[in-house]
């Protein structure tokens, strides 16, 4: 039996809980029944860019830690 989601109750694809399970992706604790909820809930567009920007600003702040120790 497949169970239908009464309308309204569905959790809503935001870009807050995106940006959130993305962090937590990062750091590698996600738990398992969190994954699947995102996999229902997330926009894999939203994931996609959420983590291309998490990506660049990481190494941004690496270049800049870098360039901080190395002008000292």
């Amino acid at each position: 039996m497949s169970q239908a989601t009464p309308p309204g109750t569905a959790r809503k694809k935001s870009l807050w809980r995106t940006v959130k399970a993305v962090a937590w992706s990062f750091v590698g604790l996600r738990a398992r029944g969190d994954y699947e909820e995102d996999v229902k809930n997330l926009s894999l567009l939203h994931i996609i860019v959420v983590g291309l920007v998490g990506i660049f600003v990481f190494i941004a702040v690496l270049v800049l830690l870098v360039n901080l120790a190395v002008a000292r």
